[in-house]
């Protein structure tokens, strides 16, 4: 259908190399790679390593946790041993929380080659973030806006020189339109360089920008349309809509001793449902794009450390964000996409353990479900509940729940005079995530938005 030539397929008729020595990486990888225990490459880095160490432009087609951020790392620092020199390397993520983490990785797993990253990214300040661009960090991490932000205002910063361009959760960069800034961010960067492209599905949109932006690319893929791993359980729970609360307090009693993350459709029902939570004496936090960066990033710590069992979340936190041991996750609200579903439980039964899922279908998600169930080719079980002890609960619930609107009604009377400020910021304020705009929460007074 297309003149343009399609990507190779990378041949897995050979077999694959079972360890990151006959992947022919260099020591100070080997070495920090066991340091951080990672032994045996995956699926994903087996496929791509050997095509991204002869220095071909890659498509790499794989989920979150699938260790694809490694898969473009290793052969950049392998690189960047060779010609050590800043600016070095470019990755472009969606949003703040994978740009952070992609850098952490960077740093790991270059620990022992003194590897420096900057992250670029909405919502922290940007001269701090200029001062850090003039001691030229090899790597810099960045989602679209602020880079080029940079590229257009800070003195003296360009990437001439940049030998690698990452676009990693390509199809997410798009569907959150950050594709004239990416195009923008093209224009000024070498076309001598390596380009790699990662995306969890292959969109037009997404094919559209590999024509633009790789030359002679070697495609990658690993898991086929949409899976979700053969060790997660899936669990359903009929509940009507005005009884949704208590069902949930009736999970978290349940399994109280196990780490949920409960995913909502609304910046609004995660703040309502952790403050909820909590004065019923469950240790819950909240993440969502309505939180600064390091009031999302104290989140994640806590919750990562095991201090909160709960994390109470929106989609923003369902791509890219490895937390390793997430025992249980609950949908309060069905998502609307059946891909979300997919990244949502794929926050649980990772790398191999087991996990269980449990999606909370009201009368008005039944067809959501069975769309659900089509495309991951399962039926999922339903969770066994005693109703008698869920009515016990109800009216503490209930009171704990007209609390939580309480509280969140004199949150926002005293926010109200701060956001008016905030609010001035719109384009820098796109990489927070779309919980807030996904999520059909008017922002007010933005009448004059033009499209």
């Amino acid at each position: 259908m297309d003149s343009m030539p399609s990507p190779e397929e990378a041949s897995t008729s050979t077999t694959p190399p079972e360890t990151f020595k006959e992947l022919g990486l260099i020591d100070p990888l080997l070495e920090a790679l066991d340091k951080i225990n990672f032994t045996k490459p995956t699926e994903i880095q087996q496929q791509a390593l050997p095509h991204a160490l002869e220095g071909r432009d890659i498509i790499g087609v794989a989920e979150t946790g699938s260790g694809k951020t490694a898969a473009f790392a290793l052969p950049i620092l392998q690189k960047l041993w060779d010609e050590p020199k800043g600016l070095f390397a470019c990755i472009l993520a969606p949003t703040r929380e994978l740009a952070y983490q992609i850098a952490q990785q960077f740093e790991s797993l270059g620990s022992a080659m003194g590897v420096r990253s900057l992250v670029l990214v909405g919502g922290m300040d940007r001269m701090q973030q200029a001062v850090g661009l003039a001691k030229r960090p090899h790597i810099i991490v960045a989602t679209p806006g602020r880079l080029n932000d940079h590229l257009q205002n800070t003195k003296g910063f360009s990437l001439r020189s940049l030998k690698f361009l990452v676009m990693d959760e390509a199809d997410r960069l798009l569907d959150m339109d950050f594709g004239p800034e990416i195009d923008q961010i093209l224009k000024v960067i070498p076309k001598e360089r390596t380009t790699y492209l990662f995306s969890a599905t292959m969109t037009t949109k997404v094919a559209k920008l590999q024509r633009a932006s790789l030359v002679n690319p070697i495609r990658v893929e690993v898991s086929s349309k949409y899976q979700t791993v053969s060790t997660l359980l899936q669990y359903y729970l009929l509940v009507p809509l005005v009884h949704k609360d208590v069902h949930l307090i009736y999970l978290a009693n349940h399994l109280a001793s196990n780490s949920i993350m409960i995913f909502t459709r609304t910046v609004h029902d995660a703040q309502r449902l952790s403050i909820m939570l909590r004065s019923l004496g469950f240790p819950a936090v909240p993440l969502h794009g309505q939180l600064s960066q390091s009031q999302r990033l104290g989140a994640l710590g806590k919750f990562k450390s095991g201090d909160r069992k709960l994390l109470v979340a929106t989609d923003v936190a369902s791509r890219g964000l490895d937390l390793p041991s997430v025992d249980i996750v609950i949908n309060f609200d069905i998502p609307t996409h059946s891909k979300d579903y997919i990244h949502r439980v794929g926050r649980t039964a990772r790398a191999g353990r087991s996990g269980k899922s449990i999606t909370m279908v009201t009368q008005y998600d039944v067809e959501l479900v069975q769309r659900i169930e089509k495309v991951i080719d399962k039926k999922m079980e339903l969770w066994p509940t005693d109703k008698e002890e869920v009515m016990l609960l109800k009216e503490r619930v209930d009171e704990a729940a007209r609390l939580a609107i309480n509280e969140l009604k004199e949150e926002a009377k005293a926010g109200g005079k701060k956001r008016k400020r905030e609010d001035g910021v719109g384009r820098d304020e796109r990489d927070r995530d779309d919980d807030v705009v996904e999520a059909g929460v008017p922002k007010k007074r933005h009448s004059k938005r033009g499209r």
